[in-house]
């Protein structure tokens, strides 16, 4: 982290613990001076770190404007908590004036008698616009777009467009990206705040704007929405309907949101858990218990294979004690082989960076660098075998049995994810237990 990053903890952290000091002793006008000068996404933080019994205290202690921008940016537990805790009007004062998809995202955490009677409690037109967002498939553009945009008709000049823009620029979210549309409200190009500036007043839209735009579906995932405005370098994406009209904008802000929810999400499959986009560490012990339990059960009874494969070879591992071992070192390192290619793969899906590829190159790149692998590894361990035994037949089967587990862990970890998508599953999530149990009974079995 750089020094000023570094510093700005520093100071967010000083803030927090401040505001809880001032609180605590009553003094509210020294709390409210103190959270002049802070951002609201900083006063979220230092709220979220309170006590949850002075958590509503320092959020009255802001102004209309500002706590509707704080409220944004509170996580969804204590959006909640200070639902249960607002009067009718705070309720109507802060989620009244909440962007569309900002507030879309809050109801999708609330139970939903809270929703309904907060949606009966909205303005017609906030009422309106949220539940079409709400009426899009969850994880979807529709579901995260905002219908706070500015569209312009191709017959407007560039000095009726700056009027126009004028006029409704407090309503839109984005005012750098203005779209053009057609009579029927299909998207026909896209016009930049810069390319107004400096064009003549009386050009016609028509002759200015950009009419190779890219865009997205309501239906288009969540995650493809992330990875285009990515690929284009865009700050914001607009989105149509089955029709092409369009209906609303993605902002980089909200795809910053999502590929971090997604790269979580796939980092805890990784590990075989189940997040279902909860905050993992508000989750209680219980649930936290009940969603491991399930891959670590099924990874239980398929290594009683190990074991019956091991009790087999019982009289052969009396006779020669020190085989025993080595095979906590081959199967732990077969697994770790395994775990590093199925980790590339599945990042390559998620990415599309393996796409043009294919599976067959792609495993049979791993192959080749799983035997590299198992060439240096197993050329050390025996090395390692004969100096502890002496005995040069448990050496080179230590050494030709991690050869073999490292190509088998390689082909594993890059071929099972491909298996797992096409069959509909989780790539993460499957990969993870079964290559693990893959390697471990077969790795076995071969030494």
């Amino acid at each position: 982290m750089t020094p000023n990053g570094t510093k700005h903890n520093e100071l967010r952290q000083l803030v927090r613990s401040q505001l809880e000091l001032l609180l605590e002793s009553g003094n509210l006008q020294g709390a409210k001076s103190l959270l002049i000068p802070v951002q609201p996404v900083d006063i979220a933080e230092a709220i979220e770190g309170l006590p949850e019994a002075i958590q509503l205290i320092a959020f009255r202690l802001l102004s209309k404007g500002e706590a509707i921008e704080v409220y944004e940016y509170l996580n969804s537990d204590v959006q909640q908590a200070l639902i249960q805790e607002f009067k009718r009007q705070e309720v109507l004062d802060v989620v009244d004036k909440m962007s569309p998809d900002d507030r879309a995202r809050m109801f999708d955490e609330l139970p939903a008698k809270v929703v309904r009677r907060l949606l009966a409690q909205l303005s017609p037109k906030e009422r309106q616009a949220t539940a079409i967002l709400l009426g899009y498939g969850e994880d979807t553009a529709g579901r995260i777009m905002t219908p706070e945009y500015i569209s312009l008709k191709e017959t407007l000049t560039v000095s009726q467009t700056l009027e126009h823009i004028r006029s409704l620029a407090n309503a839109s979210e984005v005012v750098y990206y203005l779209y053009v549309t057609g009579s029927s409200r299909q998207l026909t190009g896209i016009v930049s705040l810069r390319d107004l500036v400096i064009a003549a007043p009386d050009t016609s839209l028509v002759e200015i704007m950009t009419r190779d735009v890219v865009f997205v579906h309501t239906d288009t995932d969540q995650e493809e929405v992330a990875r285009t405005i990515q690929r284009y370098d865009l700050v914001a994406l607009p989105v149509v309907d089955s029709e092409d009209r369009l209906v609303g904008v993605v902002t980089v802000d909200d795809v910053i949101d999502i590929i971090e929810r997604e790269a979580t999400e796939d980092i805890y499959a990784l590990g075989g858990l189940q997040s279902d986009k909860d905050n993992y560490f508000q989750t209680s012990l219980w649930t936290v218990a009940r969603r491991r339990v399930v891959w670590l059960l099924i990874l239980l009874l398929t290594n009683t294979v190990t074991g019956a494969i091991i009790r087999s070879q019982e009289d052969l591992l009396q006779q020669v004690v020190i085989l025993a071992a080595f095979i906590p070192l081959l199967t732990g390192t077969g697994g770790n082989v395994g775990a590093q290619s199925s980790t590339v793969v599945i990042r390559g899906l998620n990415t599309d960076e393996i796409q043009n590829m294919g599976a067959s190159k792609v495993i049979f790149r791993e192959a080749t660098a799983g035997i590299l692998l198992g060439l240096l590894l197993g050329s050390m361990a025996t090395v390692w075998a004969y100096f502890l035994q002496g005995n040069i037949s448990v050496a080179l089967s230590v050494g030709i049995s991690l050869i073999a587990i490292a190509l088998l862990a390689s082909v594993a970890g890059s071929a099972l994810p491909f298996l797992f998508r096409n069959l509909g599953l989780d790539p993460a999530l499957m990969s993870a237990p079964f290559i693990t149990t893959a390697v471990d009974v077969l790795g076995v079995l071969i030494y």
